[in-house]
This record gives structure tokens, C-alpha cells and sequence, in this order.
């Protein structure tokens, strides 16, 4: 696990090939399980990531969101099969426009010898502007939820090689 002044990640050794490990990444309707904080819910959106640009909403919940629960419109960033996904997370406003706060989600997979990836989970904020960091706190998450998540990953992963 590592921590810039804007960034946290971790890695892990995932017993899957890359392809394996990315077709879960890009599949929104297994992030509920993948996430290492138990806020993501479900996926609104089933369909499979396959584009930059391509934004996929997220039923969440917090106990200390306003709302309790809500949903996140993220909109991919790298596509890039089988090495790289990642996404910037946002919110529908009140005029339908997205809205986007600054913080992304990278995934980066390398090969780790045969049938093995090596995954590197990151979270950036470095975007993130002033007013936001005056009321958030980052990241809003212990850094050790992103080794759990990829240790769900590779529980994923693992069952899916077999498969």
C-alpha cells in the first residue's frame, strides 16, 4: 500500500489472467462485490464497459451521506483491455447535466507469470478543487478498503478462472 499527498493504492497478486480480471472490472454489475468499503450497492446500468466516455450510474449507500443512500454517475476514462480501466465518479444535478467532484478510480493490471495479474488499485483526488476538500475529507475511506477490495477481486477472479 502506498500514499502520495493526492493519491492512495495498493496491489495484489491475482491468481486470473488479465482478461479474466478486466471483464469483472468492466462488468459494473460485480462492483458491489469488488468494493472494499460496502458502499456501492448495485448497478444501475448492467451493460459492460467498452468505450472512454461511457458513463455507468451506481446505487450507493453512506451513513453519513445526507441522503443516506444515493447514486453516482461515473464516466470511464481509460479503457484500455486487458492493462487498464478507470473512471471518474460524479452526480446527476438538478438540470440533468453531470457533475463531476475531481477523484478517480484506476485499476492497472500486469502480467505476473502464467495465469497471474498483477493488479494496482488507485485512487486519485489530486483534481479535486478547494471548495470540495473544504467540506470532504481525503480520502473519504481508510487506505486498508483498497486492499480489501482486491482481495474481493481476486476472490472474484479466481472462481471466474476456473470457470
Amino acid at each position: 500500500m502506498s500514499q502520495g499527498e493526492d493519491r492512495v493504492s495498493a496491489s495484489l497478486t491475482v491468481r486470473a489472467p488479465a482478461e479474466v480480471v478486466f471483464d469483472l472490472l468492466a462488468d459494473p454489475a460485480t462492483h458491489a462485490s469488488i468494493d472494499g468499503t460496502g458502499w456501492v450497492c448495485g448497478a444501475v446500468d448492467s451493460e459492460p464497459l467498452t468505450a472512454p466516455g461511457q458513463v455507468f450510474m451506481m446505487d450507493m449507500h453512506h451513513p453519513d451521506h445526507p441522503d443516506g443512500d444515493y447514486r453516482t454517475a461515473n464516466r470511464v476514462q481509460v479503457l484500455d483491455r486487458p492493462r487498464a480501466i478507470s473512471w471518474h465518479t460524479g452526480y446527476v444535478k438538478d438540470d440533468g447535466t453531470l457533475g463531476f467532484g475531481g477523484w478517480l478510480w484506476r485499476y492497472d493490471l500486469a502480467p505476473a507469470g502464467p495465469g497471474s495479474t498483477e493488479v494496482t488499485l488507485s485512487y486519485d483526488w489530486s483534481a479535486v478543487p478547494e471548495p470540495i476538500r473544504a467540506y470532504l475529507s481525503f480520502p473519504p475511506f481508510p487506505p486498508h478498503h483498497l486492499s480489501r477490495s482486491l482481495a474481493h477481486l481476486a476472490e472474484l477472479a479466481t472462481a471466474a478462472g476456473l470457470a
